[in-house]
């Protein structure tokens, strides 16, 4: 019987050798050769507009049969729950004792009284009910349904066409998309690190910069290929320059690749082990990154003085950084760490938007690992996103770290629709330093000190 199955043996390796070469000569033709050049066929934004008629019609049948079945829409809120009117400590504490004590005010202010209690009680029972640091760093609601196993609170089943669409969603993206990204992802890695350790083997000058900076573009947009990111990139005009630092809010990981693939920088990071650490090492052979080992990193001496001296080279590409330190939700951006607004240098600023009906872009670290992060991403219909080029910012006279950092942010969040909060994104593991409570202490002991002292000098 051996001998009669060997046919279709033979049949069977012929069929499977034709696909892959069909399947590889695809890939080299419509998106390795065009990142490449870093051209584009059009072929993703006819994907996105198709994306989009067909949520929006799900999101139609969605509402129509929520309307024929009495149920009710839900409607994510966008503003918070809780209407704040912004008022300082004391004019809220004066409000409180003037509605509930029918004593001279100005007489009482000058020492505790009970009532003052109810101001901070309700200061504590809003940041439970509409916490807006927590709330950050967890997926932001959709108001339409993206058919994706993530969708808003009004899915439900409505009917079966809207079933088996959504059936043939999960086909298209597992059977088709997945292992397409995986090949390309694969291949832009590969490519990195081969191509980076060869180009490290010549001598520096010209020569070798000019090939360093093909090779990274070249693949870091074959990466993009393989998220099937639709980017957007505004006021190019305001690129980061050699010798200066490059600012941006901090989505996900692959913001690194989203910049990258519109222009070089040196990464800023601390060295891993594994295949991190073999994309580093390669890396570093073709472009002069800065890559710390673990124990200096707590050193704030040294990462300045590493960072002052490379951009001080204009010869060097410029800095990318991530001020925020972790990952927020794509709504908002959080505190910037003062240190990299400690060099005195040119700072970049740049923000990224990500439209999140086409993936959920937010990497939660503490409940997704970085692999199968990776692969919801890839699993995804796209990854959709605005970049905007910000005007260069310098230190003003007068104006110290801390200022500056929170200046560029506000733009950053301006420029982005984001929400600007004072908040430490470290918040996200760690417990609320003592030092915010103590700010609030110290400033209700400032009003009672403060009425003490205008009234002995009356």
């Amino acid at each position: 019987m051996g001998w009669f199955l060997l046919p279709f043996d033979n049949l069977l390796c012929m069929l499977l050798g034709i696909s892959f070469t069909v399947w590889f000569t695809l890939l080299l033709v419509f998106i390795i050769v065009p990142a490449i050049f870093g051209v584009s066929f059009g072929i993703r934004r006819l994907y996105m507009k198709t994306l989009l008629k067909v949520f929006g019609w799900a999101t139609l049948r969605i509402e129509r049969g929520a309307k024929e079945k009495n149920h009710l829409i839900y409607k994510p809120y966008s503003n918070g729950i809780i209407a704040k009117e912004p008022m300082s400590l004391e004019e809220e504490i004066k409000e409180i004792r003037r509605s509930g004590s029918s004593r001279d005010l100005g007489a009482a202010s000058q020492e505790f009284e009970m009532s003052d209690i109810f101001y901070f009680c309700r200061r504590g029972v809003e940041s439970i009910m509409d916490d807006e640091v927590t709330k950050r760093f967890s997926a932001e609601e959709l108001e339409s349904w993206n058919l994706l196993t993530r969708s808003n609170y009004n899915f439900q089943h409505i009917s079966l066409r809207l079933t088996v669409l959504w059936g043939l969603g999960v086909l298209v993206r597992y059977g088709f998309l997945l292992p397409l990204r995986v090949t390309l992802a694969f291949t832009g890695v590969g490519l990195l690190v081969v191509l980076t350790s060869i180009v490290g083997l010549l001598p520096s000058g010209r020569t070798k910069n000019f090939l360093s900076e093909k090779v990274h573009l070249m693949c870091y947009r074959i990466c993009v290929r393989a998220l099937t990111a639709i980017i957007t990139y505004h006021n190019s005009e305001n690129k980061p320059k050699n010798g200066g630092i490059c600012v941006a809010n901090h989505t996900s990981p692959i913001d690194v690749i989203i910049l990258a693939s519109d222009g070089c920088y040196a990464m800023v990071g601390q060295i891993h082990g594994g295949l991190m650490g073999v994309i580093q090492r390669a890396m570093v052979k073709a472009c002069p990154h800065i890559w710390f080992e673990r124990s200096e990193v707590k050193d704030r001496h040294l990462v300045a003085k590493r960072l002052s001296d490379h951009v001080e080279d204009k010869t060097k590409l410029p800095i990318l950084i991530f001020p925020e330190g972790t990952c927020i939700n794509n709504t908002s951006v959080m505190m910037f760490k003062k240190g990299s607004f400690e060099i005195g240098t040119t700072v970049y600023p740049v923000a990224i938007k990500y439209d999140p009906r086409f993936a959920e872009a937010f990497w939660n670290s503490s409940k997704y690992g970085m692999v199968n992060y990776l692969l919801r991403m890839m699993s995804s219909w796209a990854v959709v996103c605005s970049v905007w080029y910000l005007p260069p910012m310098r230190r003003e006279e007068g104006e110290d770290a801390v200022q500056f950092a929170n200046r560029v942010k506000a733009a950053i969040a301006r420029q982005g629709g984001l929400v600007d909060l004072l908040w430490d994104g470290g918040l996200k593991r760690a417990k609320v330093k003592d030092t915010f409570k103590e700010e609030q202490q110290k400033l209700y002991s400032k009003m009672l000190v403060g009425a003490q002292e205008d009234r002995s000098r009356s």
